[in-house]
């Protein structure tokens, strides 16, 4: 009898472990429910809806998105993120070393007794060739021959002031370059991040997300690059990394704008603060996968607004990088510019360059590799760095 009781214990006890296990593992992938736009003329929904006329969006069965938690085991739980505000300033060693070329020949032109035509010469040619475009050093050169003629500036540090006060004004000291990233009402901030293959825009997805989160908010990825395999594991890592939810789709090669519309819906229905949309590294000559990034953000519109198109350019690419920026306006609303490996050139002109192309201010910069390298573009740490 006795036997009998023990073998019923372990019995029970199996049954138990094994039904734990099962919800474990349904809760590790929650798939996700396919969501369709409604008819034409259908009353409204809470999540909102397409307006009349517009065009349906529907999930395929065989592409249905799923949300992927954090891995625990993943998570940078042992060093928590550097606050964002003021990390320009920390990484401005860097930056400095970076441009300290330019800096010093500017300043050594400048610094010459009696200037003549081709002292003037070099120095147009220097900002030329730092990426800050032909018509801005043009104009830079001749409001300091007018500062240097009328005022007779005298020494190194009058002639710094002078430069640091022309270089301010074209970088845009007075631009709105604050991050709209913030929840509104019962809608997260909508984030999409879009720019060519190569620039670190998946990686900017991870530590834009890392940052809000170490700022106390509530991040919800979405893996809409569906072109690219690696593209949506590479998400997922920096997901994993810094505690943010992935929806993906399970199916490579799916429809884009239907994982970023259920991402956006995930993002109400989990009540996120932001929600940050990974595009595909799109071609900038491609016109279809242009077109197709206009619908990606036509779709999210349906029932939240975008707060933010930040199109990722490679600072190292110089003029091209401007070529690419000319395209990605023209394909949707660019609301800002990041600016990554802005520590791996001398050329830091191209921040002036694509602020003039675009009408848009530079609103984030990479300073570096690491998860903390994402920083907030500071136009004064900007130019202190340049002239030392």
């Amino acid at each position: 009898m006795e036997y009998l009781i023990i073998v019923i214990v372990l019995v029970v006890l199996a049954v138990i472990a094994g039904g734990a296990m099962l919800v474990r593992s349904r809760r590790a992938s929650r798939p996700v429910t396919p969501s369709a736009a409604p008819p034409a003329g259908a009353a409204p929904r809470a999540a909102g809806q397409a307006a009349p006329g517009q065009e349906a969006v529907a999930v395929p069965p065989a592409q249905l998105p799923t949300i992927t938690g954090p891995d625990a085991a993943g998570a940078e739980a042992a060093a928590p993120p550097q606050p964002f505000a003021g990390r320009m300033t920390r990484l401005r060693g860097r930056l400095a070393r970076s441009q300290s070329g330019f800096g010093a020949v500017l300043l050594s032109l400048l610094s010459r007794d009696g200037l003549d035509e081709q002292g003037w010469e070099e120095i147009e040619d220097t900002l030329v060739g730092a990426d800050l475009g032909a018509g801005p050093a043009r104009q830079i050169v001749e409001e300091l021959r007018t500062q240097v003629r009328v005022g007779g500036a005298q020494g190194s540090d009058q002639v710094r002031a002078l430069l640091k006060a022309d270089l301010l004004e074209h970088v845009g000291d007075g631009m709105d370059r604050s991050l709209h990233t913030a929840r509104h009402g019962d809608r997260p901030a909508v984030v999409l991040m879009v720019g060519v293959n190569g620039t670190g825009k998946t990686s900017t997805c991870g530590k834009l997300a890392r940052a809000l989160i170490g700022e106390g908010h509530t991040v919800l990825l979405g893996a809409a690059d569906t072109f690219r395999a690696a593209a949506a594991d590479q998400l997922q890592t920096w997901g994993d990394r810094v505690g943010a939810p992935v929806v993906r789709s399970d199916r490579e090669g799916a429809d884009p704008a239907s994982v970023a519309f259920d991402t956006v819906r995930l993002g109400i229905e989990e009540r996120a603060d932001a929600v940050i949309v990974d595009t595909a590294g799109r071609l900038h000559t491609k016109t279809g996968l242009m077109d197709e990034l206009g619908k990606i953000k036509r779709v999210i519109e349906r029932q939240a607004t975008v707060d933010e198109v930040l199109l990722v350019l490679d600072a190292t690419t110089g003029q091209n990088g401007l070529r690419q920026a000319r395209v990605f306006a023209e394909a949707v609303d660019v609301t800002g510019i990041v600016l990554t490996k802005l520590d791996g050139t001398a050329k830091g002109g191209i921040v002036v360059a694509v602020q003039r192309e675009l009408g848009v201010p530079v609103k984030l910069v990479g300073l570096g590799e690491g998860p903390d390298d994402l920083a907030p573009f500071e136009p004064v740490t900007f130019v202190d760095a340049i002239i030392g």
